[in-house]
C-alpha cells in the first residue's frame, strides 16, 4: 500500500502529474486527477476544475485526501496554497513538483506554516521512468506523510536528494538552466555558421555527435517548458551571464599571444588575471576533483555507444 488511501493530483493530465498519478494508483491509492483543461480524451476520467477556486466537488475531494499533489505552473500553485490548505485535513500531506522551490517555501511560511509539505522535482523526463533517477526533494515541514511519500519514491526506484529551497534553486540553475542554455546556444551557433548538417554528421567526432544528440533531444521538447525554466528560476540569469563571461574568457585564452589571456571568471563576471589554457585546464581538473576520472570513464562508454564501436574511441577531439 501507498500509505495514502486517497490522493488528489492537480495537473494530472500533464506529463509529470500523470506519472505521479499512475504510480500512486499502482501503489493502491484512490487517486483523483484534477485539471482545468484536460485533453478531450481524458475529460471522462478526471475532474475539470480550477484549483485556485475550488467548487463543491473539488472542495470535498480535498477535504478527504491524504495527499494533495500540485503538478501545475508556479503561479497557479502559489495562488492555490491558501484555498487548498484551508480545505485539507491537518494530518494530510501537501506536495508539489515545481521546478523552483523558494517561492513555495515563502508562501507556506506566510499562509500555512503548520501544513506538512514536501517539494519534489524529478530530474528527468517522465517518459524515461523513475527507476534509478534522482528526485530533488525539499522538505518544508517534516511529518509521517513526507516519510511515506519518500519511501514510495524509493520503492518506485527513484533517488530522493534532499536540499534546502535555496540549494535547490541554485543547483537547478546550473543543472537545468545553464545546461539548456549551452545546448540551445550550440545549436544557434551552428545555424549561424551555415554548415550542412549532413556533412557535419558524416565527419563529426564523438563530442560533436554527443552535442547534436543533446540538441535533438531538447528540440523534441516543449519551448514553453524550457522557457519557463529560464524565466522562473531566480538564479538562471546569473547562470547565463556566467556562460557568456566564460565564453569571452575562453576566446581570450586561445587568441592571446604566447598563451596568455584572461582566466575563466570566478562566478561574479570578473577575471582573476592572466593565465594560459594549460592553467585553465588545471583549474577545471581541480574543480572536478575525484569525480574527474569517473566521468572520463562514463564519457569513454558514451563515445563507444554513439559510434557503436568496441575500440578505444576518441580522446583528444
Amino acid at each position: 500500500m501507498s500509505g495514502f488511501g486517497r490522493s488528489v493530483v492537480v495537473g494530472g493530465s500533464g506529463a509529470v502529474g500523470g506519472m505521479f498519478a499512475g504510480l500512486l494508483r499502482d501503489a493502491g491509492s484512490r487517486t483523483l486527477v484534477v485539471d482545468i483543461a484536460p485533453p478531450p480524451e481524458e475529460r471522462g476520467t478526471c475532474l475539470v476544475a480550477d484549483i485556485t477556486a475550488p467548487g463543491p466537488e473539488l472542495s470535498a475531494a480535498l477535504a478527504r485526501a491524504d495527499l494533495v499533489l500540485l503538478a501545475v505552473h508556479e503561479a497557479v500553485a502559489l495562488k492555490a496554497v491558501g484555498p487548498v490548505t484551508r480545505l485539507m485535513r491537518p494530518d494530510a500531506l501537501l506536495a508539489d513538483t515545481l521546478s523552483v522551490k523558494a517561492g513555495m517555501a515563502e508562501e507556506l511560511a506566510a499562509h500555512a506554516p503548520g501544513i506538512e509539505h514536501v517539494g519534489l522535482n524529478p530530474m528527468f523526463a517522465p517518459a524515461a521512468g523513475m527507476a534509478g533517477r534522482p528526485v530533488a526533494t525539499v522538505v518544508t515541514r517534516e511529518g509521517p506523510g513526507v516519510a511515506a511519500l519518500l519511501r514510495l519514491i524509493e520503492r518506485w526506484g527513484g533517488r530522493p536528494v534532499r536540499l534546502t529551497p535555496e540549494e535547490h534553486d541554485r543547483t537547478t540553475a546550473a543543472t537545468q538552466a545553464l545546461t539548456h542554455a549551452v545546448i540551445v546556444s550550440f545549436g544557434l551557433a551552428l545555424a549561424r555558421l551555415g554548415v550542412d548538417i549532413r556533412t557535419l554528421t558524416a565527419t563529426a567526432p564523438p563530442p560533436h555527435l554527443t552535442l547534436l544528440a543533446l540538441l535533438a533531444r531538447v528540440l523534441g521538447g516543449s519551448p514553453e517548458v524550457y522557457g519557463e525554466i529560464q524565466r522562473s528560476n531566480p538564479h538562471a540569469a546569473d547562470a547565463r551571464r556566467a556562460l557568456a563571461d566564460a565564453l569571452r574568457a575562453f576566446a581570450s585564452l586561445v587568441t592571446a599571444d604566447d598563451g596568455d589571456g584572461d582566466a575563466l571568471g570566478d562566478g561574479d563576471g570578473g577575471h582573476e588575471g592572466a593565465e594560459g589554457l594549460d592553467a585553465a585546464f588545471e583549474r577545471l581538473r581541480r574543480f572536478m576533483g575525484p569525480e574527474l576520472t569517473t566521468y572520463q570513464r562514463q564519457c569513454h562508454e558514451l563515445f563507444r555507444t554513439i559510434h557503436r564501436t568496441n575500440d578505444g574511441g576518441e580522446t583528444d577531439r
